[in-house]
């Protein structure tokens, strides 16, 4: 039902605080600390506005200057890494970069595709379920707000220790809130990564990502102009869920001595946002509206002064117009409520008509709440009393920039030099038997079914690929099969043996990933997320990491379309030491084009009789490696090194194999599957795994051209590497097109049986009676699954 005046005329709950009143007593004590300012900060505010602020102005600023809205503490590095180094060669694709809702890259023909990943993590902690679904309900009103369909998410999860007693409660709420949500909605959930360490244990991360599909000529931006625009608020009704919620809960951390009343984590409908979707798309598509900005963190606060700033205009709004769920609400708690599923438009007075019209016929409630001015000021008013009067700029976009202290940790150099070298290695075959049975029955290698098969993957019937494929692969263009690939990647283990390095080594893995499917990457959205920003330790991590995701992001020439910045992900430990923090986890989403996705090459064995090469130089690293962590609970060393000209020469083999079809008129590879975490015997096992087809395995070239012994060709993580399986008839086509990159390659086995053989040059065919290590995939499956599954 539509209204468009609120019903709530004569309830303020408090007296009006105006600013008149705030002009008249510059000495009354305001509550900024309580609302999570610095001293500095209020000052600062007061001289911004030659007054102290009103109750509703400091609610907006407090929470428009949090770290979680704000990035106080990175902005600075975003700019100067991020903005000031993207070339225009690497921007060619870009059709819009930083600083919107999503970024949005061409793809081809028309289409583009709009992407981005954000942090919900400390809201996931205190209310798991309701964190992760109102996590992935804000990825997809970003991807809305630019005028795209949302066709799918993925999400990468991170819990503490699976043997805590806490572990459950989160695992469960968030795996449930990631699926609800995405379920109801009818997107397909087609990849993601999920890990446990006990460094997240009081912060676990749940990172989510959304892709979204438009063509060129619809693409929207969030701005505000045009003297005498209605400003209208429409979708759910504001609550008292939310208040200060992500905003405030993800800029401090959980510790003694912050404020006592917390905030409250925001309550989602997804069967709202799905009547939202449409309702925007119709919108959108009859040009009715100039501009649509999501309401997430800092709700209104957010949603006004963004708009205003963003179109250098001005803009009143009469708050008591806001449609409410409670009529108690004060407007400081109507400006700070992050009620889901909210959207805010600006509709020109001619299209009033036509805009309610449709909004009638999705049911969804709205109400004018404002109009656009023209002088640059936001001017709130309730009931009549004028409660807010600033310049917009300052509230959403000239907020505090920090430039923190930082330095190297002074435990950095004692966790490098305890390299994995020192732990005993498997001097019998029993031995290395068990070795590879302990790693593979680890629930951060083990199938992640329990979690993925809540999920639906192929809703929309648009999926080619999805989880546990190196990338997910969804169609854009039902004529042509023009579509794109998508990983999300992360090694918090890497970069908290040196943040620079695993930074780039997620960077490229996701470029890796993307590549091995046949597609081209093109641009990349990540979220960093980090400790506390007060702790030179942690600041020293996000700088170096950021540092290494730029020059890599040059190195490949793809730009960073946009992301997210989660600090604060510590549990109130002391500072200056190595457990004060979570490990540094930054992610990488990867966007590749994908031409065909009918020519997508799964992960897995798909058909028997086919021969599997090995692609890329393999080296002794097991520093940070599966094996290290898994069987001596070592951290320690350096992680491997990042080659990303050794990068692109393999993607160049994968793509250049892929777009080929041989004498059959059948593309030429018919899988392949990247190496990364747990090394060659990880992938073997899940290559076996994704579709049941086993196989036999020789390594013993492999292990003599490495000058490597069985063990650690099984277990290295170096990089740059990936198997390609293709018919035995392709092998001279292969060899040429690694020769022509300067790829190393040697066939290492055949598909088929439901056995997975591998014998090599020393342990290996020690066992068995030379026959090597021998497993049965169902065998393999049951255990693989049960490691998880068995916990929860």
């Amino acid at each position: 039902m539509t209204a468009e005046v609120a019903p709530n005329a004569d309830y303020p709950r408090e007296l009006p605080d105006t600013t008149a009143d705030a002009a008249a007593t510059p000495t009354k004590e305001m509550p900024w600390a309580e609302l999570g300012l610095k001293a500095d900060e209020y000052e600062s505010i007061c001289e911004i506005l030659g007054r102290r602020p009103t109750n509703a102005e400091l609610a907006m600023y407090s929470v428009m200057w949090s770290e979680h809205c704000s990035y106080k503490s990175s902005k600075k590095h975003l700019i100067e890494q991020f903005g000031k180094r993207t070339t225009d060669e690497m921007r060619s694709r870009l059709l819009v970069g930083m600083g919107q809702n999503a970024g949005v890259v061409d793809i081809g023909q028309g289409w583009a595709v709009t992407f981005k990943v954000e942090s919900h993590n400390h809201p996931s902690f205190v209310e798991p379920y309701q964190g992760a679904a109102t996590g992935v309900g804000g990825i997809v009103r970003d991807i809305i707000s630019m005028g795209a369909r949302p066709v799918a998410v993925m999400d990468q999860l991170r819990f503490g220790d699976v043997n805590h007693p806490d572990t459950a409660r989160v695992v469960h709420g968030v795996v449930s809130g990631v699926g609800g949500y995405g379920n109801c909605l009818g997107l397909p959930n087609i990849g993601g990564e999920t890990e446990f360490d006990s460094s997240y244990q009081g912060n676990p991360l749940v990172n989510a990502l959304c892709v979204g599909t438009l063509r060129h000529e619809d693409i929207h931006l969030a701005n505000a102009t045009g003297e005498g625009n209605l400003v209208v608020l429409f979708g759910a009704r504001t609550g008292g869920d939310g208040i200060g919620g992500a905003s405030i809960l993800a800029s401090e951390t959980f510790e003694d001595g912050m404020p006592a009343k917390r905030p409250s984590v925001q309550v989602g409908d997804p069967f709202m946002e799905k009547v939202l979707i449409e309702c925007c798309l119709e919108l959108f598509a009859a040009g009715v509206v100039q501009g649509i900005q999501d309401l997430g963190a800092a709700g209104i606060s957010c949603a006004t002064s963004e708009l205003a700033s963003n179109g250098d205009s001005g803009m009143h709004v009469d708050l008591e117009n806001v449609l409410l769920r409670d009529p108690t609400l004060t407007a400081g708690e109507i400006l700070m409520s992050e009620s889901q599923e909210r959207m805010m438009a600006i509709v020109t007075p001619e299209d009033r008509d036509a805009f309610f019209a449709i909004i009638d016929k999705w049911d969804v409630e709205a109400s004018v709440i404002g109009h656009l001015t023209g002088d640059g000021r936001l001017t709130i008013d309730h009931y009549g009393h004028r409660i807010v009067d600033v310049d917009p700029k300052t509230v959403a976009h000239d907020g505090p920039v920090y430039d923190r202290p930082y330095a190297r940790p002074a435990w950095q150099d004692a966790l490098n030099a305890d390299s994995a070298e020192r732990l005993p290695r498997p001097a019998t075959p029993e031995e290395l038997r068990e070795t590879m049975t302990t790693v593979l029955t680890d629930v951060n290698q083990a199938s992640k079914a329990w979690i993925t098969d809540q999920y639906d993957r192929y809703v929309q019937g648009n999926t080619a690929l999805a989880q546990p494929d190196d990338a997910g692969v969804v169609r854009v263009d039902e004529d042509t099969n023009l579509g794109v690939a998508i990983s999300t990647d992360a090694n918090g283990w890497y970069t908290k043996l040196d943040p620079y390095r695993g930074a780039q080594q997620a960077l490229a893995e996701a470029y890796r990933n993307v590549a091995v499917v046949g597609a081209a990457p093109v641009a990349i959205t990540d979220c960093l997320n980090f400790g506390n920003p007060e702790d030179t330790d942690a600041m020293w991590q996000l700088v170096q990491a950021m540092t290494g995701l730029a020059d890599g992001c040059i190195e490949l020439g793809v730009p960073v379309t946009g992301g997210n910045v989660s600090l604060y992900n510590s549990s109130g430990t002391v500072k200056g030491q190595p457990d004060s923090s979570i490990n540094p986890t930054p992610v990488v989403g990867m966007l590749g084009i994908m031409e065909d996705v009918r020519r997508a090459n799964p992960s897995g064995f798909t058909e028997e009789g086919l021969a599997v090469v090995l692609l890329g130089e393999s080296r002794e690293e097991l520093d940070g490696s599966a094996w290290a962590r898994i069987v001596h609970k070592h951290l320690g060393g350096m992680p491997p090194l990042v080659n990303f000209n050794a990068e692109v020469s393999l993607g160049n083999v994968v793509r250049a194999l892929s777009a080929t079809d041989g004498p059959d008129g059948r593309p030429l590879v018919r899988a392949a599957h990247d190496l990364s975490n747990g090394g060659l015997l990880q992938a073997l096992v899940d290559a076996s795994l994704r579709f049941g087809i086993g196989g036999s395995f020789d390594l013993s070239a492999s292990v003599q051209g490495a000058q490597l012994d069985d063990f650690t060709l099984l277990f290295t993580e170096t990089q740059a590497r990936a198997l390609v399986v293709v018919p035995e008839g392709a092998l001279p086509a292969v060899y040429a097109a690694a020769e022509a990159e300067g790829v190393p390659a040697v066939r290492i086995g055949t598909t088929g049986g439901d056995m997975l053989a591998i014998v090599g040059a020393d342990l290996l065919s020690d066992m068995g009676n030379g026959a090597g290590w021998i497993v049965g995939l169902d065998e393999l499956r049951e255990q693989s699954e049960a490691a998880l599954r068995e916990r929860f």
